[in-house]
């Protein structure tokens, strides 16, 4: 058993993983550093969440008019105005690689790529964030999703699974496995003999293929670098006890929800959200609260239908209330997350939110037509990272003639033709992953990076 007082549990920090013919460096963890370390004062480190809501919303009750700092929050982000100084609604972007596509949108919300039935997805912004960020967390990210996959994607273009079940995900994050330590490295060790087992197959396919398969090829080995690298890391991580979780925040986190119950299932996955960052087992975290052939409904206002059935009323008056009813519920839940990383302060005492950006926010505008320009997003915290906020950012300003919610037709079609075409959702991914120390000039169809400060 080691002995922390003599600290021989460290490793040495020059430990590298052999790989491809070279040597990849593991970055610096808790593990390698002698205890008086983590007393020397340190820079918040940033974090980021993304929340996805599917199906659009009903844009007539939900879209600001006014641009700038003097605007009014629309019936639908209502829930949102006590949080004015900490967010940004943002109007106008849109996604070319999802034009005139119906379903799905939520797959390239954070890819910026294309829906064509013969289009492969590129990296999720996510995934190159959690690429800066876990060289000092225990989990790379966390994905969490109703059903199905996660909004994350990795290089070569694998959607990620995700967790749905809150004690699933309490148990993943702070709970020794029931197997053991000894039994994880094992299964560990297995994983990468056979990782080396592909590379060796690799090395020899290399030597027969054409040029024109060299960049799937390269592709491949990225992605097996990857999994190396992070596999490693989680065996040296093995060693590292879990974090404490207080009796309050276990009895808030620690539970099975039902998703019947929308708001407390809501309201736990954003406690457990809340609780990672807090405890820095990870640094970056997407939720996806439902694919575009769903979404929860919400029993306790009477809501018996999906989001996918309320978002096709055609133009029904009771379907339409029922829709922006489920939008404000949504944004609601929203404003209770960002009320929790406010109240909440990081490692070094700093409020959660200061270093935390949170974008909510949809890839679909107007679901019954399948409108996605336009899309309805709200970044919010991150004011210590340089984002200003307090404003209602309209990227249409200057490039249409204003907004006519009183004529429905006119407003759905700006909800399916950019009025700007240079408003790419991509710019704004753009700047958050630089604000997380992503170096990159450009991602996806990104051409400039957004003024966020």
């Amino acid at each position: 058993m080691s002995n922390i007082q003599t600290q021989s549990w460290l490793i040495n920090r020059r430990y590298a993983l052999r790989g491809l013919g070279s040597f990849i460096a593991l970055p610096i963890l808790d593990c390698m550093r002698p205890l008086r370390a983590a007393d020397r004062p340190e820079a918040a480190p940033a974090r980021s969440v993304f929340v996805y809501l599917p199906n659009g919303v009903n844009t007539l009750d939900y879209q600001i008019v006014q641009s700038g700092g003097n605007y009014d929050f629309s019936r639908s982000l209502k829930p949102l105005e006590k949080l004015r100084d900490v967010v940004t609604p943002i109007s106008g972007m849109y996604h070319p690689g999802g034009l005139g596509h119906h379903h799905n949108c939520e797959q390239i919300w954070l890819t910026g790529g294309k829906l064509g039935p013969t289009d492969r997805n590129t990296v999720s912004v996510d995934q190159l964030m959690a690429e800066v960020t876990s060289k000092e967390t225990r989990f790379h990210s966390l994905e969490i999703a109703t059903r199905g996959s996660a909004l994350a994607w990795t290089a070569d273009g694998v959607q990620l699974p995700a967790m749905n079940r809150c004690r699933e995900i309490f148990s993943f994050l702070f709970e020794v496995p029931q197997e053991g330590t000894g039994a994880q490295r094992r299964a560990l060790r297995r994983k990468g003999s056979v990782l080396d087992a592909n590379l060796e197959e690799v090395r020899r396919l290399e030597k027969k293929i054409g040029a024109d398969d060299k960049g799937r090829l390269d592709q491949y080995l990225t992605s097996v670098r990857e999994t190396e690298v992070r596999t490693d890391r989680a065996d040296a991580w093995l060693d590292i006890p879990r974090p404490e979780v207080s009796p309050d925040d276990r009895r808030r986190t620690d539970k099975n929800v039902p998703q019947t119950q929308a708001g407390e299932y809501f309201r736990t996955m954003y406690d457990l959200m809340v609780l990672a960052f807090q405890t820095d087992v990870t640094r970056v975290a997407t939720f996806c609260s439902g694919s575009e052939g769903q979404g929860l409904p919400v029993p306790e206002l009477g809501i018996s239908q999906s989001r996918h059935q309320l978002s096709h009323h055609n133009g029904d008056a009771e379907h339409m209330e029922k829709l922006t009813q489920s939008d404000a519920f949504a944004v609601e839940q929203f404003a209770y997350f960002l009320g929790r990383l406010a109240e909440t302060k990081d490692p070094i005492g700093r409020p959660l939110l200061d270093t935390t950006m949170a974008l909510f926010g949809s890839g679909m505008s107007y679901g019954h037509s399948h409108g996605n320009a336009n899309l309805p997003l709200v970044l919010a915290g991150g004011s210590g990272l340089g984002i200003r906020h307090g404003r209602h950012l309209d990227l249409n300003e200057g490039h249409f003639d204003g907004y006519h919610l009183d004529d429905p037709g006119t407003h759905y079609r700006l909800c399916s033709r950019p009025a700007n075409a240079d408003a790419h959702m991509s710019n704004l991914l753009l700047t958050m992953a630089g604000k997380m120390g992503v170096k990159a000039e450009r991602f996806a169809d990104s051409h400039q990076a957004l003024n966020l400060g």
